[in-house]
Protein backbone atom coordinates (compact mmCIF):
# COMPACT_ATOMS: atom_id res chain seq x y z
CA UNK A 1 0.00 0.00 0.00
CA UNK A 2 2.87 2.42 0.87
CA UNK A 3 4.74 1.57 -2.29
CA UNK A 4 1.61 2.32 -4.33
CA UNK A 5 1.27 5.71 -2.68
CA UNK A 6 4.91 6.54 -3.39
CA UNK A 7 4.59 5.53 -7.02
CA UNK A 8 1.55 7.75 -7.45
CA UNK A 9 3.37 10.63 -5.78
CA UNK A 10 6.36 10.05 -8.05
CA UNK A 11 4.11 10.09 -11.09
CA UNK A 12 2.55 13.34 -10.02
CA UNK A 13 5.98 14.90 -9.35
CA UNK A 14 7.27 13.77 -12.71
CA UNK A 15 4.26 15.21 -14.49
CA UNK A 16 4.55 18.51 -12.67
CA UNK A 17 8.29 18.62 -13.32
CA UNK A 18 7.71 17.94 -16.99
CA UNK A 19 5.17 20.72 -17.17
CA UNK A 20 7.53 23.07 -15.34
CA UNK A 21 10.40 22.32 -17.66
CA UNK A 22 8.25 23.02 -20.65
CA UNK A 23 7.12 26.31 -19.18
CA UNK A 24 10.69 27.26 -18.28
CA UNK A 25 12.09 26.50 -21.71
CA UNK A 26 12.78 29.80 -23.49
CA UNK A 27 11.18 30.56 -26.81
CA UNK A 28 13.82 31.08 -29.53
CA UNK A 29 13.22 33.65 -32.17
CA UNK A 30 14.10 31.25 -34.92
CA UNK A 31 11.85 28.51 -33.56
CA UNK A 32 9.35 27.52 -36.19
CA UNK A 33 5.60 27.77 -35.61
CA UNK A 34 5.35 24.04 -35.97
CA UNK A 35 7.88 23.51 -33.15
CA UNK A 36 6.02 25.93 -30.92
CA UNK A 37 2.72 24.19 -31.55
CA UNK A 38 4.30 20.83 -30.83
CA UNK A 39 5.79 22.16 -27.59
CA UNK A 40 2.43 23.59 -26.51
CA UNK A 41 0.68 20.30 -27.30
CA UNK A 42 3.14 18.46 -25.07
CA UNK A 43 2.52 20.95 -22.31
CA UNK A 44 -1.25 20.61 -22.60
CA UNK A 45 -0.99 16.82 -22.66
CA UNK A 46 1.07 16.91 -19.46
CA UNK A 47 -1.41 19.20 -17.76
CA UNK A 48 -4.28 16.97 -18.91
CA UNK A 49 -2.62 13.95 -17.33
CA UNK A 50 -2.16 15.84 -14.09
CA UNK A 51 -5.84 16.86 -14.07
CA UNK A 52 -6.90 13.31 -14.83
CA UNK A 53 -4.71 11.96 -12.05
CA UNK A 54 -6.11 14.45 -9.54
CA UNK A 55 -9.64 13.50 -10.53
CA UNK A 56 -8.86 9.84 -10.02
CA UNK A 57 -7.44 10.65 -6.60
CA UNK A 58 -10.64 12.50 -5.68
CA UNK A 59 -12.79 9.61 -6.89
CA UNK A 60 -10.77 7.14 -4.86
CA UNK A 61 -11.24 9.25 -1.75
CA UNK A 62 -14.99 9.39 -2.36
CA UNK A 63 -15.14 5.61 -2.78
CA UNK A 64 -13.24 5.12 0.48
CA UNK A 65 -15.63 7.49 2.24
CA UNK A 66 -18.63 5.61 0.85
CA UNK A 67 -17.16 2.31 2.00
CA UNK A 68 -16.76 3.74 5.48
CA UNK A 69 -20.36 4.94 5.47
CA UNK A 70 -21.59 1.52 4.34
CA UNK A 71 -19.63 -0.20 7.10
CA UNK A 72 -21.07 2.14 9.72
CA UNK A 73 -24.58 1.53 8.43
CA UNK A 74 -23.94 -2.20 8.49
CA UNK A 75 -22.90 -2.03 12.14
CA UNK A 76 -26.02 0.03 12.93
CA UNK A 77 -28.31 -2.46 11.18
CA UNK A 78 -26.69 -5.38 12.98
CA UNK A 79 -27.22 -3.58 16.27
CA UNK A 80 -30.89 -3.03 15.50
CA UNK A 81 -31.33 -6.68 14.54
CA UNK A 82 -29.68 -7.78 17.77
CA UNK A 83 -31.93 -5.53 19.84
CA UNK A 84 -34.97 -6.89 18.00
CA UNK A 85 -33.87 -10.46 18.74
CA UNK A 86 -33.31 -9.61 22.40
CA UNK A 87 -36.72 -7.95 22.63
CA UNK A 88 -38.40 -10.92 20.96
CA UNK A 89 -36.70 -13.38 23.29
CA UNK A 90 -37.70 -11.32 26.31
CA UNK A 91 -41.35 -11.15 25.19
CA UNK A 92 -41.26 -14.83 24.31
CA UNK A 93 -39.88 -15.70 27.74
CA UNK A 94 -42.55 -13.65 29.49
CA UNK A 95 -45.25 -15.20 27.33
CA UNK A 96 -43.99 -18.67 28.14
CA UNK A 97 -44.11 -17.90 31.85
CA UNK A 98 -47.68 -16.65 31.57
CA UNK A 99 -48.77 -19.63 29.49
CA UNK A 100 -47.25 -22.37 31.63
CA UNK A 101 -47.96 -20.64 34.93
CA UNK A 102 -51.61 -19.62 34.46
CA UNK A 103 -54.01 -20.65 37.17
CA UNK A 104 -56.80 -23.08 36.31
CA UNK A 105 -60.02 -21.37 35.34
CA UNK A 106 -63.37 -22.43 34.00
CA UNK A 107 -62.48 -21.74 30.40
CA UNK A 108 -63.13 -25.10 28.82
CA UNK A 109 -66.51 -25.93 27.28
CA UNK A 110 -68.52 -29.01 27.95
CA UNK A 111 -66.68 -31.41 25.64
CA UNK A 112 -68.43 -33.59 23.11
CA UNK A 113 -66.54 -36.69 24.16
CA UNK A 114 -67.72 -39.38 26.55
CA UNK A 115 -67.30 -39.00 30.35
CA UNK A 116 -64.55 -41.61 30.51
CA UNK A 117 -61.90 -39.75 28.45
CA UNK A 118 -62.79 -36.51 30.23
CA UNK A 119 -62.23 -38.10 33.62
CA UNK A 120 -58.95 -39.59 32.48
CA UNK A 121 -57.72 -36.23 31.24
CA UNK A 122 -58.76 -34.46 34.44
CA UNK A 123 -57.05 -37.11 36.51
CA UNK A 124 -53.63 -36.63 34.90
CA UNK A 125 -52.73 -32.92 35.08
CA UNK A 126 -49.00 -33.64 34.86
CA UNK A 127 -49.45 -35.37 31.51
CA UNK A 128 -51.55 -32.56 30.03
CA UNK A 129 -49.13 -29.89 31.23
CA UNK A 130 -46.22 -31.82 29.75
CA UNK A 131 -48.06 -32.17 26.43
CA UNK A 132 -48.90 -28.47 26.37
CA UNK A 133 -45.32 -27.46 27.20
CA UNK A 134 -44.03 -29.69 24.41
CA UNK A 135 -46.36 -28.11 21.83
CA UNK A 136 -45.61 -24.61 23.07
CA UNK A 137 -41.88 -25.32 22.92
CA UNK A 138 -42.18 -26.24 19.24
CA UNK A 139 -44.05 -22.99 18.64
CA UNK A 140 -41.32 -20.91 20.29
CA UNK A 141 -38.72 -22.64 18.14
CA UNK A 142 -40.61 -21.58 15.01
CA UNK A 143 -41.50 -25.16 14.11
CA UNK A 144 -45.01 -24.18 13.19
CA UNK A 145 -46.39 -27.28 11.51
CA UNK A 146 -45.29 -29.71 14.24
CA UNK A 147 -46.56 -27.24 16.85
CA UNK A 148 -49.94 -27.00 15.14
CA UNK A 149 -50.20 -30.77 15.02
CA UNK A 150 -49.36 -31.12 18.72
CA UNK A 151 -51.84 -28.42 19.74
CA UNK A 152 -54.55 -30.09 17.66
CA UNK A 153 -53.79 -33.42 19.32
CA UNK A 154 -53.90 -31.71 22.70
CA UNK A 155 -57.38 -30.26 22.10
CA UNK A 156 -58.67 -33.70 21.13
CA UNK A 157 -56.96 -35.58 23.94
CA UNK A 158 -57.55 -33.04 26.71
CA UNK A 159 -60.78 -31.22 25.81
CA UNK A 160 -61.50 -30.27 29.45
CA UNK A 161 -57.98 -29.02 30.17
CA UNK A 162 -57.45 -25.50 31.47
CA UNK A 163 -55.00 -25.18 28.56
CA UNK A 164 -57.46 -26.31 25.88
CA UNK A 165 -58.57 -22.80 24.92
CA UNK A 166 -54.96 -21.64 24.70
CA UNK A 167 -54.06 -24.62 22.55
CA UNK A 168 -56.90 -23.79 20.17
CA UNK A 169 -55.81 -20.15 20.06
CA UNK A 170 -52.24 -21.11 19.12
CA UNK A 171 -53.56 -23.24 16.28
CA UNK A 172 -55.08 -20.05 14.91
CA UNK A 173 -51.84 -18.16 15.49
CA UNK A 174 -49.83 -20.72 13.54
CA UNK A 175 -52.12 -20.25 10.57
CA UNK A 176 -51.93 -16.48 10.93
CA UNK A 177 -48.13 -16.46 11.06
CA UNK A 178 -47.90 -18.74 8.03
CA UNK A 179 -50.39 -16.46 6.20
CA UNK A 180 -53.12 -19.06 5.96
CA UNK A 181 -55.57 -16.33 6.88
CA UNK A 182 -58.81 -18.06 5.91
CA UNK A 183 -57.97 -21.12 8.00
CA UNK A 184 -56.81 -18.87 10.81
CA UNK A 185 -60.26 -17.27 10.92
CA UNK A 186 -61.82 -20.73 11.24
CA UNK A 187 -59.51 -21.64 14.13
CA UNK A 188 -59.92 -18.32 15.97
CA UNK A 189 -63.69 -18.64 15.67
CA UNK A 190 -63.43 -21.98 17.49
CA UNK A 191 -62.00 -20.06 20.43
CA UNK A 192 -64.99 -17.69 20.36
CA UNK A 193 -67.60 -20.44 19.95
CA UNK A 194 -66.17 -23.28 22.04
CA UNK A 195 -64.61 -21.34 24.92
CA UNK A 196 -66.95 -18.46 25.82
CA UNK A 197 -65.19 -17.77 29.13
CA UNK A 198 -61.66 -17.93 27.75
CA UNK A 199 -59.18 -15.17 28.42
CA UNK A 200 -58.21 -15.55 24.76
CA UNK A 201 -61.56 -14.29 23.49
CA UNK A 202 -60.38 -10.71 22.95
CA UNK A 203 -57.15 -11.79 21.26
CA UNK A 204 -58.94 -14.26 19.00
CA UNK A 205 -61.46 -11.64 17.89
CA UNK A 206 -58.64 -9.14 17.29
CA UNK A 207 -56.76 -11.62 15.13
CA UNK A 208 -59.89 -12.34 13.13
CA UNK A 209 -59.99 -8.62 12.32
CA UNK A 210 -56.31 -8.76 11.35
CA UNK A 211 -56.94 -11.74 9.08
CA UNK A 212 -59.77 -9.98 7.27
CA UNK A 213 -57.49 -6.96 6.87
CA UNK A 214 -54.83 -9.13 5.23
CA UNK A 215 -57.50 -10.64 2.97
CA UNK A 216 -58.54 -7.07 2.07
CA UNK A 217 -62.06 -7.69 3.30
CA UNK A 218 -62.04 -4.33 5.03
CA UNK A 219 -65.73 -4.30 5.93
CA UNK A 220 -65.44 -7.52 7.96
CA UNK A 221 -62.12 -6.37 9.38
CA UNK A 222 -63.74 -3.18 10.65
CA UNK A 223 -66.68 -5.13 12.07
CA UNK A 224 -64.42 -7.49 14.03
CA UNK A 225 -62.18 -4.71 15.33
CA UNK A 226 -65.14 -2.62 16.45
CA UNK A 227 -66.49 -5.69 18.24
CA UNK A 228 -63.22 -5.94 20.16
CA UNK A 229 -63.56 -2.32 21.27
CA UNK A 230 -67.17 -2.75 22.39
CA UNK A 231 -66.84 -6.16 24.07
CA UNK A 232 -63.44 -5.69 25.69
CA UNK A 233 -63.09 -1.90 26.13
CA UNK A 234 -60.31 -1.88 28.73
CA UNK A 235 -58.11 -4.57 27.20
CA UNK A 236 -54.84 -4.39 25.33
CA UNK A 237 -56.66 -6.01 22.40
CA UNK A 238 -59.07 -3.07 22.33
CA UNK A 239 -56.19 -0.60 22.09
CA UNK A 240 -54.65 -2.58 19.26
CA UNK A 241 -58.01 -2.76 17.52
CA UNK A 242 -58.36 1.02 17.81
CA UNK A 243 -54.93 1.47 16.24
CA UNK A 244 -55.82 -0.76 13.31
CA UNK A 245 -59.15 0.99 12.83
CA UNK A 246 -57.30 4.29 12.64
CA UNK A 247 -54.99 2.73 10.07
CA UNK A 248 -58.00 1.68 8.00
CA UNK A 249 -59.32 5.23 8.17
CA UNK A 250 -55.95 6.68 7.13
CA UNK A 251 -55.80 4.27 4.19
CA UNK A 252 -59.28 5.33 3.11
CA UNK A 253 -60.84 1.94 3.79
Amino acid sequence: MTQHRYSRAGLLAALLCSAGLLLATPVHADESLEKRVERMEKLLESQGLVDLYLRLEALQQEVQQLRGDVEQQGFAVNGIKQRQRDLYLDIDRRLGQLETGRAPSATAPAPATSPAPRAAAAGNPAAEESAYREAFGLLKEGRYKPAQSRFADFVVKYPASVYADNAQYWIGEVNYVTRAFEQAIVEFNKVLNNYPNSQKQADALLKIGYCYYELKDFAKARESLQAVESRFPDSTAARLASTRLQQLKTEGQ
